[in-house]
């Protein structure tokens, strides 16, 4: 499975476009690594790598949008921490397995995948284009 940062998650802004394909690139690793039998502490690192990246990365959005009065940031907070909390279950998943399973990588689709593509193209546009209209 390849994990593509593509056009329909373009905010517009750039600041939050260049960090969501970094996120999308650090991902779509831990995807390959875990599909290509990679082993448990690789895989371990990347998801710790991931983790480490999202905190960074929702740090500069929430910044962003207190600089703004963004006023849907509690939402996009809550979600954030959603977010958080599914990658550390999977850490404690992944802790507790040999290594990446193949529900592993079908709970990567979908607590990270799917999610932050989600959140992208719903709370990272709207805030994007509140800035804009700022």
């Amino acid at each position: 499975m390849k994990v593509e940062f593509d056009n329909s998650l373009v905010t517009g802004n750039e600041m939050i476009d260049g960090q969501h394909k970094e996120l999308i690139g650090k991902i779509d690793k831990l995807v390959t690594v875990c599909e290509q039998g990679g082993g448990k502490l690789e895989a371990i690192k990347m998801l710790d790598y991931l983790s480490e990246y999202t905190e960074f990365h929702f740090g500069e959005e929430e910044k962003l949008q207190e600089e703004v009065s963004y006023p849907g940031m509690e939402v996009h907070k809550a979600k954030h921490a959603e977010f958080k909390k599914a990658v550390a279950e999977l850490h404690e998943m992944l802790v507790e397995e040999e290594g990446p399973t193949a529900a592993f990588v079908a709970a990567v689709q979908k607590n990270v995948v799917d999610w932050l593509f989600d959140h992208i193209k719903k709370q990272d546009q709207a805030l994007a284009a509140y800035i804009q209209a700022k």
